[in-house]
């Protein structure tokens, strides 16, 4: 199987950071309780969650401060205020380091904006092949460079799609069919915007990200309803998801995604069941069916 590159760039800009910045905090701040942190909840108020004026003094800060920071201007505020920031609104690993990106993008970078083209190692694809579980390769952009015959087996024959197609955030957003495949397409769907959009608060001026982002926007509301929410996430590390085959029906799988080193940012994805248990018959099953080697 042939790896597959990115198409070139096909717009001119990317996310506006300014932007993503506002609609992170507003949304963190909608999910605080005034109650949640020791503030009288009495009152009319406009929109749920904290105030702006309520976020400044319990984090220490003045309101024309925060206000600052809310409208992109966080280059000059330290990480003292940031983190007391993200104390108040009890964020998690994932979404302080996103903060940072948003806020401070010169200090928190580490990556090239733009990466250069994807292209497997033939070696990482042996690897693919040998492996005894479902498995692929996929690029910080989401597209998939390379899978194995189990990887077939349980989600369908991605070598037949045409390259540009070969995305998961296109598939599961844009395939009846892909999103068919887990018992609870809403969970993945959610997760997989939260790698889509911590992917683009890494790296705001990638306009292939940025075109993609677009393109599910206008295609989806479902996906429109899911990034409104600025969930952020890498990937749910050992978690279980539930499968649902036309074959063998619905059984649990192990889902564990990790980085691999060299070269551009890409992660290999492996679906694993527990030893012994009836989703490790079903996993045995499609394996013995699926005996034509990948075209």
């Amino acid at each position: 199987m042939s790896s597959h590159v990115a198409p070139d760039d096909q717009v001119t800009s990317g996310l506006d950071r300014r932007t993503e910045l506002r609609e992170f905090l507003r949304s963190r701040r909608a999910r605080i309780r005034p109650e949640d942190v020791g503030l009288p909840s009495h009152g009319r108020r406009r929109v749920p969650g904290l105030r702006r004026e309520e976020l400044a003094q319990l984090a220490g800060v003045s309101y024309a401060y925060y206000a600052r920071l809310e409208q992109g201007y966080g280059d000059t505020m330290s990480s003292e205020v940031l983190d007391a920031v993200a104390r108040v609104l009890r964020l998690n690993e994932e979404e302080r380091e996103h903060l940072g990106r948003l806020a401070q993008p010169e200090r928190q970078r580490t990556t090239q904006a733009v990466p250069p083209p994807y292209r497997l190692r033939p070696s990482v694809q042996h690897l693919l092949d040998t492996l005894g579980v479902p498995a692929y390769v996929v690029s910080r952009r989401m597209d998939l460079l390379g899978w194995n015959r189990l990887a077939t087996a349980l989600f369908g024959d991605w070598g037949r799609l045409p390259p540009e197609e070969r995305n998961v955030a296109r598939l599961i957003f844009l395939s009846p069919a892909m999103r068919d495949r887990f018992a609870d397409p809403d969970r993945t769907a959610l997760r997989v915007a939260g790698v889509l959009r911590i992917n683009a608060g890494k790296s705001p001026e990638d306009s292939y990200l940025s075109s993609l982002i677009q393109e599910l926007s206008q295609k989806s509301e479902e996906f429109r309803r899911f990034w409104a929410r600025h969930e952020v996430s890498c990937g749910s590390i050992g978690d279980s998801v539930r499968m649902r085959h036309p074959l063998v029906g619905e059984f649990d799988l192990v889902h564990e995604p990790m980085a691999l080193p060299g070269g551009a940012p890409m992660r290999l994805v492996t679906y694993h069941a527990e030893p012994g248990s009836r989703s490790e018959e079903a996993l045995r099953m499609l394996a013995s069916w699926e005996m034509e080697p990948q075209r």
